[in-house]
């Protein structure tokens, strides 16, 4: 890679890693849900005024349902009930690990001995955390990340599917024609059709949350929830919308369409060390000595079993 690809992957990885601590700041304000709402409402519109939507099927419905429903709602809701930031960003990366799983008795993907082994570490960071609960990390915020990360994995498993189905229908349709630039053509495409699946998948997402705030979170969907909000929350959901998703996502599957897979992934292992970073020095979010034990053992499992993941991870905003 470039210094400017270089640059702009940790770019991105910071993004996403600032961004939990933005999620704290916009859940002093508003419930999880209707923040979840919110952020896919302003994510989808306008822009599924200007993106051919993906063709809806279960494929689309699963990416929807487990990347942007339950993940979301799930992480956020573990903020809520008093999960930090730091830590947040740390766990959900398990989801890794049980994508590499689902990925091996869904799709039949090998596993490969070094991704056993990086799980297996993996697996002793999770019971770090466990063993320690309460805090920073109670027990419901703890099951809460946990479900958020098996989503996420259903939703990575979705959204590789998605992305097989149109590469093959692409290839299909361009059987007998010459393609002046295919390159350029094939990576404009790529860059589209996963900005599309975003948007679309996020008003999917968008209508399935709000049905929900609107039945668990009956008394926050007042007026004065929206005019009593502080300045904080309200920027720290603009942030979340089109800086973390919107801006992170697109320059995020630029590099993706401009280097291989297996250059631009290593880098979002950068996330949850930049979430624990910006949680310290923002939220004053104490680091104890467990808590660096817990990361180094992930951050190494993780390590060992990225090696050769090549699921549409380039899909997902943080």
């Amino acid at each position: 890679m470039t210094p400017i690809y270089t640059a702009l992957a940790v770019l991105v990885t910071f993004i996403w890693g600032v961004n939990f601590t933005f999620i704290a700041w916009g859940l002093e304000s508003f419930p999880p849900l209707m923040l979840t709402a919110l952020r896919f409402f302003f994510t989808a519109i306008p822009l599924v005024l200007f993106l051919k939507p993906p063709k809806f099927n279960r494929t689309l419905l699963i990416y929807a349902i487990g990347t942007f429903v339950m993940q979301y709602a799930f992480v956020f809701t573990a903020m809520h009930l008093g999960a930090s930031p730091g830590l947040t960003a740390l766990l959900l990366q398990i989801q890794i690990f049980i994508t590499v799983l689902l990925a091996y008795f869904i799709l039949g993907e090998a596993v490969s001995r070094m991704q056993i082994i990086g799980m297996l570490v993996g697996v002793l960071g999770l019971s770090v955390i466990a063993l320690n609960l309460g805090g920073d990390m109670p027990l419901a915020g703890f099951v809460c990340i946990l479900i958020a990360a098996i989503g996420w994995s259903f939703g990575n498993i979705a959204s590789k599917q998605a992305s097989a189905q149109a590469a093959l229908k692409t290839t299909q349709q361009g059987s007998g024609i010459t393609i002046v630039s295919p390159s350029t053509g094939k990576n404009k495409a790529s860059a589209l059709s996963a900005l599309a699946l975003v948007v679309w998948g996020g008003l999917i997402a968008c209508v399935m949350l709000t049905l929900s705030s609107l039945i668990f979170e009956t008394d926050a969907w007042q007026l004065a929830t929206f005019t009593e909000a502080s300045l904080k929350s309200w920027l720290s959901l603009g942030f979340i919308v089109y800086i973390s998703t919107l801006i992170g996502f697109g320059l995020w599957a630029h590099l993706l369409s401009q280097n291989t897979a297996s250059k631009v992934m290593p880098f979002a292992l950068l996330v949850p060390v930049f979430g624990m970073v910006t949680s310290v020095l923002l939220t004053g979010e104490i680091v104890t000595w467990w808590k660096m034990l817990a990361m180094t053992l992930i951050l190494s499992g993780l390590l060992l079993a990225n090696v050769k993941i090549k699921l549409e991870r380039k899909h997902q905003p943080i």
